[in-house]
């Protein structure tokens, strides 16, 4: 019997007392364990040896997996902080717990998700307890990162598995290993002798010229081995679905807006009618810069009129907020909370000169809140930001237009609810129906420009407005249940690879 050199090599290394496994055979062989499991499959084929697969699990830890084995779970040095300022008997203001755990950044919100999740207290308008009978040391997670560690092959259960790697603490992958073993053809192969086959297994351009592939024995090729899977890049299905919304915007009339994502509070949100107090300006709902830490240039006439707003209100029965308004805290510079700032600057007429109606203004953008990591909340995410100007605009047309937009996208049935915001009245809340889950999710916010807020911008008509959730959107789309799923740093590449784009 002639075979291929590899071939010969794989059949004489294989064992039919042991399976040994590809990458055994290809140190024995000193052949590549791909040319390996390509001569396997064709010995297969030929019913002279077997290949069985099994699947292997492997675990192991990630850089922030082996921070937190060194310092600590950000929940465990919260609790711990905790308890010696004795949140165990009274409640402690956040501050003070989050301050004496030495925590910062991204660890922060990391503590707070997880705090309450496994029983270490509770966390309640801005305070902090712990639970006095919390252990700890017995902390699951913590035990299975010190298990990997040292090398245990068992670590933990599934369940405590599954919430480190969803953490991005571990990374599990799985890898299927072929063991090879001699049938009785092989066997009886062997035995009668087999010789190398003078075969070729790549056309040159040489033979090709000098006519030698005439002559030649090529290799055959069993082309249902398995080969390398790649992926291919392609348009993360975010994008898509961004995209898709400028397309129907812009359908329906809509220019679309740019500006700045650093932005100064001024045009977040002091010509929002947001008062300086509100707790939405405070640090722990937004991200201001370091460096530079204030904006340069302000409308020096647009600043004295929405001050004034603030102090006195305008129009015969506004009355303002009688409350401090500083235009330093004005010019602080922060990461946009949401996209109405390149509307305030919009409508003001700073950004393309001054607008008359009718207008219609759109922008789908990144906007950066610090809020608590859940199944939907992210620290950032795109909204769908969008106004309408024109003379007498009402309620009915606002919803008339959410009817219109979310039809396009084949949802029907969109819910909403009065709401309370400084800067529109009347206001409202959009909910949609997740369609596995059949809850109700708030899918965004809208509302008529007060009056406190467009008449400083110079605006004396009517102006509608929203702020929708791109990732929401998504929710209803596709059925996702976590965001975290399809955006940030614990997305499923495997989920994002295989979800079909739908029209």
């Amino acid at each position: 019997m002639k075979l291929p050199a590899s071939q010969v090599a794989v059949l004489e290394a294989a064992s039919a007392d042991e399976a040994q496994t590809i990458d055994q055979i290809a140190t024995l062989t000193e052949e590549k364990p791909e040319t390996v499991t390509g001569a396997a499959f064709n010995l297969e084929s030929d019913g002279l040896v077997s290949i069985e697969e099994t699947v292997e699990e492997s675990v192991e830890l990630t850089d922030e997996g082996r921070q937190y084995l060194e310092e600590g779970l950000p929940e465990v040095r919260l609790y711990e902080a905790a308890t010696e300022l004795g949140a165990d008997e009274d409640a402690v203001s956040m501050g003070q717990g989050i301050g004496a755990s030495g925590l910062d950044g991204a660890a922060v919100d990391i503590a707070l998700s997880n705090y309450a999740r496994k029983g270490y207290g509770t966390i309640d308008s801005g305070e902090i307890t712990a639970d006095p009978d919390a252990d700890p040391d017995t902390d699951a997670e913590a035990a299975a990162l010190e298990a990997l560690a040292s090398g245990d092959p068992a670590p933990a259960d599934e369940e405590t598995l599954d919430q480190l790697a969803h953490r991005g603490l571990v990374d599990r992958s799985e890898r299927t290993v072929r063991s090879v073993r001699l049938t009785d053809d092989g066997i009886t192969a062997l035995m009668e002798g087999v010789e190398v086959a003078e075969t070729v297994d790549q056309l040159t351009p040489e033979m090709l010229t000098s006519g030698e592939w005439s002559e030649v024995e090529f290799t055959e090729y069993n082309v249902e081995a398995d080969a390398p899977e790649y992926g291919g890049g392609k348009e993360h299905i975010l994008r898509q679905t961004a995209n898709r919304v400028k397309d129907v915007l812009v359908g329906m009339g809509f220019q679309e807006m740019e500006g700045p994502h650093v932005d100064a509070d001024f045009w977040i949100n002091d010509c929002l009618f947001m008062p300086q107090d509100h707790p939405a300006r405070t640090h722990w709902d937004r991200f201001a810069m370091d460096n530079p830490q204030e904006i340069d240039d302000l409308p020096a006439d647009l600043v004295e009129r929405v001050e004034r707003a603030h102090r006195e209100g305008v129009g015969e029965h506004g009355d303002g907020y009688h409350s401090p308004w500083d235009e330093d805290f004005a010019r602080a510079l922060a990461l946009r909370g949401h996209t109405t700032s390149l509307s305030t600057r919009y409508l003001s007429g700073e950004q393309v000169g001054e607008l008359e109606p009718p207008q219609r203004y759109f922008s789908v953008e990144k906007v950066y809140r610090n809020d608590t990591l859940d199944p939907t909340h992210l620290l950032e995410f795109f909204q769908i930001e969008g106004w309408v100007m024109a003379e007498d605009l009402s309620v009915r047309d606002l919803m008339g237009t959410f009817e219109e937009f979310y039809a396009q996208f084949g949802i029907t049935d969109i819910e909403f609810k009065p709401h309370y915001n400084p800067y529109t009245e009347p206001s409202f809340e959009l909910f949609g129906t997740h369609p596995e889950t059949g809850e109700l999710i708030e899918i965004g916010n809208s509302g008529i420009f007060r009056e406190e807020m467009l008449e400083p911008l110079g605006v004396d008509c009517d102006v509608m407005a929203w702020g929708l959730a791109l990732e929401r959107l998504l929710m209803l789309i596709y059925g996702f249940e976590d965001i975290r799923d399809v955006h940030g740093t614990l997305c499923d590449l495997e989920l994002l690879r295989d979800t079909e784009v739908m029209y």
